[in-house]
C-alpha cells in the first residue's frame, strides 16, 4: 500500500491577509507611548477609539470609523482622568458608550455623542471608585447589560453594576480577592457564568464570578502564562506566554482540569507579549505579537491535535497594539470574516487589515456567517446578580436583515419594528426610489436576455439578486442615515465630518459601480456564447 498525505478539508485554509490602503487609514494619529502591555485600541462599527498623549493627564481620541485620511493634530479628547489611560473598552450593547481606566486609581463611563466627539470632553457619565492603586485592565460582561470588571494593581478584581442613579460609584457589588499579583488579562466563556485570569505569578484561574470563589488552578511549571483566552463553546482555555527557556509559546487547557495542558507548542524567541485573538463563529485563532509585524492565524477542533496552523499575516510595520472590529461591523459582502485595526507607533499610523475567505462569488456567503452575538444583551444586571445565566442574543449578518433571535422578546416587539418600518420609509423616500429603480432595471435586463435567447439558467437566481440589493440597500442606507441625522454644519468641524461621510459614499458607490460593470461583462460573455452555441447548431 502506498503512503498517502493526510490533507485536512477546510473553508478557511486560503484566508489572507489585506491590508488597507494609505487613504483608508488614520494617520498622524498620537498614539501612547506607554509600555502597559494592552490593546490601547478598541473599536466598533461606528467608532474607533485610541489611548494617546495629553499634558497634565490622561486621554483618548474617538474618531467616526469612516473618518480615515489625515486626522487633526488639534482633535478633540476625551481627557477626564488626572493619570495615564491605561485601558479602554466599548460597550458590547451600547455603540456610544466607553469605558476607562487610569493611573489616578478610577474607572469612569463616558457617552460619546452620535455625531462624534466635536469638542474635549471632561465630564464623565460615572466614575467609579474603589481601587486603591492603579487600574490596569477593565472588562465588559459578555451577556448582561451594565455589568463591569476592573482588575487593578492592589491585586483586586471589583465587579460593578451601573444601573445605580449615583455619578460617582464607591462600592462595587462584589471584590474578588484570590490572586496575590497583579492580574494580567480577564476573559469569559460564553454566557459569562466563569472568568478566567491569568497573573502575574504566571498562573491561570477560573473563577466564579459572582461568588468570587476560585473553581480551577493551574500548577504547571512549564508554561508560564500572560494572557488566557475562553474559546468559546469548546470548553478549553488558551494562553500565551513562554516557556522555561523564555520562549514565546501557546497552550490549550481543558477548563475542568488545569493540571497539565493539552497542547503546548513554542513559536519563537522575541520578547514581545503574544495578544490571542478567536473567533468562535469560524474556530480560528489570530496571535499578533506586541512590537510584531505579522498575525499567525490557527484553526482550532475539538479533536487532537486541537490547532491546525494556516499561515501568517506579514509586514515590515511593527505593532504597539490592535483593536478588533466586533462581527456586525464587517464587511459580508467582500467575505471579510476578521478586522484588526494594527497601531503603527513609527509612523502615527492606524492600519485597518481585513482578513478574507477568497470566494468567485459576490453574494453573501452563509456557510461563513453563522448566527452571531448580537448588540442586545441577554440579561439585566440585577437578573445576571441573581444567579441567572444565559447565552448571547444572536443575529445574522446577512446584509439588510433585521432577525435576531430574541426569543423572549419577539413578541413584544413586533409592534414597535412595524412602527419603526413605517416611520423609515416615510422619512427615505430616496431608498424606496432607489429600491424601485433597481427593480425596474432587473426587470428590463431579464426581458433583454429573453429576447436574446439567453437560458434561465445562466440568469442570476432571485436569491443572488436579492442579496446585491439587500449590499447595495444596506450600504445607501447606512451612508443616508449618517449624513441625514445631523443638523447642517455650523463649526469647521463638523463641516470637516460631513466632507469625510461624503467622501466615504462616493468611495462605496464607486465599489457598487464597479461590481455591476463586472456582472454585466459577465452577462455580455454568457449571452455571447449562447449565440454562438445555437448558431453552430
Amino acid at each position: 500500500m502506498t503512503w498517502r498525505p493526510q490533507y485536512r478539508s477546510s473553508k478557511f485554509r486560503h484566508v489572507f491577509g489585506k491590508a488597507a490602503t494609505k487613504e483608508n487609514c488614520y494617520d498622524g494619529v498620537p498614539i501612547t507611548r506607554s509600555v502597559h502591555d494592552n490593546h490601547f485600541c478598541s473599536v466598533n462599527p461606528r467608532f474607533i477609539a485610541v489611548i494617546t498623549e495629553c499634558a497634565g493627564g490622561g486621554a483618548f481620541i474617538v474618531l467616526s470609523i469612516n473618518h480615515t485620511g489625515k486626522v487633526d493634530p488639534h482633535h478633540p479628547k476625551v481627557s477626564g482622568h488626572r493619570g495615564n489611560v491605561l485601558d479602554i473598552k466599548w460597550n458590547p450593547f451600547n455603540d456610544f458608550c466607553i469605558a476607562s481606566c487610569s493611573e489616578d486609581a478610577t474607572v469612569k463611563i463616558w457617552d460619546i455623542p452620535k455625531h462624534g466627539v466635536l469638542k474635549n470632553i471632561t465630564v464623565p457619565w460615572k466614575e467609579l471608585q474603589g481601587h486603591s492603586r492603579r487600574v490596569g485592565l477593565i472588562e465588559w460582561h459578555p451577556t448582561a447589560s451594565n455589568v463591569l470588571f476592573s482588575t487593578g494593581y492592589d491585586h483586586q478584581v471589583m465587579v460593578w453594576n451601573l444601573n445605580t442613579p449615583e455619578q460617582v460609584v464607591k462600592n462595587p457589588v462584589r471584590m474578588i480577592s484570590v490572586h496575590p499579583e497583579v492580574v494580567l488579562s480577564m476573559s469569559f466563556n460564553t454566557d459569562g457564568s466563569r472568568l478566567a485570569t491569568s497573573c502575574k505569578d504566571k498562573k491561570i484561574r477560573v473563577i466564579d464570578p459572582r461568588t468570587g470563589t476560585l473553581l480551577q488552578e493551574t500548577s504547571c511549571k512549564s508554561h508560564r502564562a500572560s494572557k488566557v483566552l475562553f474559546l468559546g463553546n469548546l470548553k478549553m482555555l488558551l494562553s500565551t506566554g513562554s516557556s522555561c527557556w523564555n520562549h514565546r509559546q501557546v497552550a490549550l487547557w481543558d477548563q475542568e482540569d488545569l493540571s497539565q495542558p493539552s497542547f503546548q507548542e513554542d513559536l519563537d524567541g522575541s520578547s514581545g507579549v503574544l495578544f490571542p485573538f478567536y473567533d468562535p463563529d469560524t474556530h480560528m485563532l489570530y496571535i499578533a505579537g506586541k512590537g510584531d509585524g505579522n498575525i499567525r492565524y490557527y484553526e482550532v477542533s475539538a479533536e487532537k491535535p486541537y490547532v491546525h496552523y494556516l499561515t501568517e499575516y506579514r509586514s515590515i510595520l511593527p505593532q504597539k497594539g490592535v483593536g478588533v472590529m466586533p462581527k456586525r461591523g464587517l464587511d459580508v459582502c467582500s467575505c471579510e470574516v476578521f478586522r484588526f485595526y494594527r497601531l503603527v507607533t513609527i509612523k502615527s499610523l492606524i492600519e485597518p487589515l481585513s482578513m478574507i475567505v477568497p470566494r468567485r462569488s459576490e453574494t453573501y456567503q452563509e456557510d461563513i456567517y453563522p448566527m452571531t452575538a448580537g448588540k442586545e444583551p441577554a440579561l439585566t444586571a440585577e437578573e445576571w446578580l441573581s444567579g441567572v445565566d444565559k447565552g448571547p442574543m444572536l443575529m445574522s449578518l446577512r446584509p439588510g436583515s433585521k432577525v435576531e433571535t430574541y426569543i423572549d422578546h419577539l413578541e413584544s416587539r413586533k409592534s414597535l419594528s412595524a412602527s419603526l418600518d413605517t416611520r423609515r420609509s416615510q422619512s427615505r423616500p430616496g431608498l424606496l426610489q432607489l429600491a424601485y429603480i433597481q427593480e425596474q432595471l432587473g426587470f428590463a435586463q431579464k426581458e433583454e436576455h429573453k429576447g436574446a435567447g439567453v437560458s434561465p439558467s445562466l440568469l442570476p437566481s432571485s436569491r443572488e439578486r436579492s442579496q446585491d440589493r439587500s449590499c447595495a440597500l444596506s450600504t445607501a442606507a447606512n451612508n443616508h442615515e449618517d449624513l441625514t441625522q445631523n443638523s447642517p454644519p455650523k463649526t469647521e468641524n463638523e463641516l470637516r465630518q460631513v466632507f469625510y461621510k461624503q467622501q466615504e459614499e462616493i468611495r462605496r458607490l464607486r465599489e457598487l459601480l464597479n461590481q455591476r460593470d463586472v456582472r454585466i461583462k459577465q452577462l455580455e460573455l454568457e449571452i455571447k456564447n449562447v449565440r454562438n452555441s445555437q448558431s453552430s447548431r
